[in-house]
């Protein structure tokens, strides 16, 4: 169940990020979300691409990639132009 919930969760939406807090206790243990083949949180979906966690969020971020994942998935505004 949880990993269909999961699946249906990042398929509708643009940027998420599961968490202990929120995952487990409402989706069971999260086995099988965690089956995207990361064990640990948080669990980072852009564009309904497994990203990682958090230090492979930090690392896109610092190779200038994160911001525009996040603009082609619909979480970011594109930035205004002069």
């Amino acid at each position: 169940m949880a990993l269909a919930k999961g699946k249906e969760i990042v398929s509708s939406n643009p940027t998420v990020v599961f968490g202990y807090s929120f995952l487990f206790p409402s989706l069971g243990d999260g086995s099988d979300i965690q089956s995207a083949g990361q064990k640990t949180v948080p669990n980072v979906f852009i564009g309904g691409n497994h990203i990682g966690g958090c230090d492979a969020t930090m690392a896109k971020h610092q190779e200038g990639k994160l911001v525009p994942l996040l603009t082609e998935a619909g979480s970011l505004a594109e930035p205004a132009t002069a």
